[in-house]
């Protein structure tokens, strides 16, 4: 005869059971992980550990075994006709020549890393990782958000060069520092969102549209600012830039 399952699980005791049971047959399988893989550690760390030193010892020899003079010495007397910042950061003195330094030089730079910051708590997705542009859908995305950069930069360049905003509209200095450059920003991205929804993309394939005109926009500055700003910041050709004229 059981005993009382009142002297089995006393009460107050502050003990705590499970009820289980055993049945006949088979246990469903536990997915596997994905194969051929290995640990992080210490496989990965150790590589990107000998990555880095091999990487310092590089830049070291190559430091030792190309001569890289500094300049003579500046005279406040006379300006350096073009003062040009180094080529990393020559985007951002070609947009200075558009726009308020402050825009310019503070606003965007924190706005843009800040939104590259955001993009993966965007872009959630675990599809298509590690895949470039996605899908060939994103690479037509990528193809034409190229071009569409590519043709309204040197668009707005050269009609900046040669016509001038500031000519237009010269006072208050909000129009042509401030309102005016950011309502092509926003205006010729809210274009390209609206241009790039006629192939319904993803989230991700839409995002890859802006980036890629994010990358072009940073390279071709880069290019233009280095290669075809010679005396007083204007355009010119790359063979009549003066002497010094490129930073690297």
């Amino acid at each position: 005869m059981s005993k009382d399952p009142r002297q089995l699980f006393p009460r107050g005791s502050g003990q705590r059971y499970g009820l289980m049971e055993l049945v006949k047959g088979t246990s469903p399988m536990v997915g596997k992980g994905p194969e051929d893989t290995v640990m992080s550690w210490p496989h990965l760390l150790i590589m990107e550990v000998l990555a880095i030193l091999g990487t310092t010892v590089l830049l070291l020899f190559w430091s030792l075994a190309i001569n890289a003079p500094l300049r003579e010495f500046a005279n406040p007397d006379v300006t350096e006709n073009p003062a040009k910042a180094a080529w990393y950061f020559m985007q951002l003195q070609e947009i200075l020549l558009h726009m308020h330094p402050a825009l310019a030089g503070v606003i965007i730079p924190v706005v843009m890393v800040i939104v590259l910051m955001a993009l993966p708590y965007i872009d959630r997705s675990r599809e298509d990782i590690g895949i470039w542009f996605a899908s060939k859908k994103g690479r037509k995305i990528a193809l034409f958000s190229t071009v569409y950069t590519t043709i309204w930069l040197i668009g707005l360049i050269l009609f900046d060069e040669y016509i001038r905003v500031r000519s237009l509209i010269q006072e208050p200095e909000i129009w042509p520092g401030w309102l005016i450059p950011l309502a092509v920003i926003f205006g010729l991205s809210a274009l390209l969102y609206f241009l790039l929804r006629r192939w319904r993309p993803t989230t991700r394939e839409m995002l890859i549209g802006f980036f890629t005109a994010f990358v072009v926009t940073y390279i071709l500055l880069t290019i233009v600012g280095l290669f075809f700003r010679g005396l007083g910041m204007h355009l010119t050709l790359p063979w009549n830039l003066p002497p010094g004229a490129l930073t690297f």
